[in-house]
């Protein structure tokens, strides 16, 4: 890549898909021209789909000419509409595991002048059919590009597709020929890289490493894996462990300290998995979440929320009590709370959260996830590290999920799934609900965690 070249932002597209990608926040200064590029694939059933880029999210003023070329045929198309900039993605009709490949370059892109793009973009495929294209597009708008948004489509019918999981996307800032960027990253890895102007900041949502280029002073926040929940109308289980220097850390402590980090290292970033919710057909507690690293911090994954007859575990926040007087699992210091308690009731209790301890079990109700904590080291405010809610026997209410994350419990008066904690939030998974007799129903599987390091421009 060229030495004017910047990247200001990676996004990889995680397990659920995404039905769009915005790169938000783009800086207005220190450069002239803006390039992204694309490794994408969709959900349609056909080999060759569409990516479509709406600048600022503009849906008019969009124009674009297309040269295109198959292998067999090639011809010219203009367009005017809302999906006027676009190239080609690989559809899930296409050989497996293969990827389109598109780049999209915009300059001047602060200018009071209408907007100006070009798009490159093959699709690859192993089929007999291969498609790529050249886009001269144009954004009639004085307005300064601000954010880019990537949305793609089924190419016959129209229709909204997702993009799928490692769909990644690099957003890079051109410097004038011969300056100095204004805006440069001193470290690399990370799913996720931006900036905002006053931090740059690198999100993992898959293990991997972050090497400072300079001496750096790094903010972090680290979640574990969340604990899966419990079956046999049971409990949640316990938010992964939760440590940060910035706004709050897990379990009631204090900020952690800022790490001093070498210049040329590799940091080993490593993000826990949630933890599996029991399996149906008996008794069957969750099994603890993962925990995840970063450098020297280390947070503990969650524990699994008891069965029907079951204690919680023990982890960075506890998995709550079974339903027929079992023990609480407790959480860790400076990481999360314990799980809730339970009395001889036909309930299971919540699991504990980042912030609060996992609410206990009554006689018709199952107790509430514990709530997470909220930082805002990412430059808003997120919670993560929520409890979750503990299913019921029979005709009874489930309790509610803990905020950041935590799993739904099943729902009462049916054979019902505990839900999963949300992914990357460290939640912890929501207990089953049953009928008595029967024993076919699953606890949720916990949230895997997040890793998110910060430092000063």
């Amino acid at each position: 890549m060229p030495a004017n070249y910047t990247l200001l932002e990676k996004i990889t597209v995680g397990a659920a898909g995404a039905a769009s990608v915005t790169f938000s926040s783009i800086p207005q200064t220190g450069y002239t021209d803006l390039v992204v590029k694309a490794s994408v694939r969709n959900t349609s059933a056909n080999a060759a789909a569409q990516i479509v880029v709406q600048p600022n999210a503009a849906t008019t003023n969009l124009s674009s000419k297309l040269l295109y070329g198959t292998g067999s045929a090639a011809g010219s198309v203009s367009y005017t509409s809302d999906s006027s900039l676009w190239g080609y993605c690989t559809g899930n009709g296409a050989t497996s595991s293969t990827f389109s490949n598109s780049e999209f370059y915009f300059p001047n892109y602060t200018s009071a002048n209408y907007k100006s793009v070009s798009i490159d973009s093959v699709y690859e495929t192993n089929a007999s059919a291969a498609n790529q294209s050249l886009i001269a597009g144009l954004w009639s708008s004085a307005t300064a590009i601000s954010s880019l948004k990537f949305l793609t489509f089924e190419n016959s019918t129209g229709d909204p597709k997702d993009f799928v999981q490692y769909s990644t996307f690099y957003l890079y800032g051109v410097a004038k020929l011969g300056t100095t960027p204004a805006i440069v990253p001193y470290a690399t890895g990370g799913d996720t890289i931006m900036t905002d102007g006053t931090y740059w900041y690198h999100t993992f949502v898959s293990s991997g490493t972050f090497t400072p280029q300079k001496g750096l002073s790094c903010d972090y926040l680290v979640v574990a894996g969340g604990g899966g929940g419990g079956t046999l109308g049971s409990a949640g289980g316990g938010a992964g462990g939760l440590r940060s220097t910035v706004t709050a850390t897990g379990g009631g402590g204090s900020l952690e300290s800022a790490l001093s980090l070498a210049s040329g290292t590799g940091y080993t970033v490593t993000i826990g998995a949630g933890g599996a919710g029991g399996a149906s057909g008996g008794n069957n507690f969750g099994i603890n979440g993962s925990n995840s690293v970063f450098s020297t911090i280390t947070s503990t994954g969650g524990g699994g929320g008891g069965d029907g007859g079951g204690s919680g575990k023990n982890g960075g926040s506890g998995g709550g009590a079974g339903r027929t007087n079992t023990v609480a699992g407790t959480g860790t210091a400076n990481q999360g709370f314990a799980g809730g308690a339970a009395a001889s009731f036909q309930t299971g209790a919540g699991g504990g959260g980042a912030g609060a301890i996992g609410g206990a079990n009554t006689t018709s109700n199952g107790g509430n996830g514990g709530a997470g904590v909220a930082t805002s080291i990412s430059g808003s405010s997120v919670t993560y590290g929520g409890g979750g809610a503990g299913g019921v026997l029979d005709n009874r209410t489930s309790g509610t999920a803990g905020t950041g994350g935590g799993g739904a419990a099943g729902v009462g008066n049916g054979n019902n799934n505990g839900s999963a904690g949300t992914a990357n939030t460290g939640g912890g998974g929501g207990g089953s609900s049953i009928l008595a007799g029967q024993t076919s129903s699953a606890g949720g599987a916990g949230g895997s965690g997040i890793v998110i390091v910060r430092y000063v421009v």
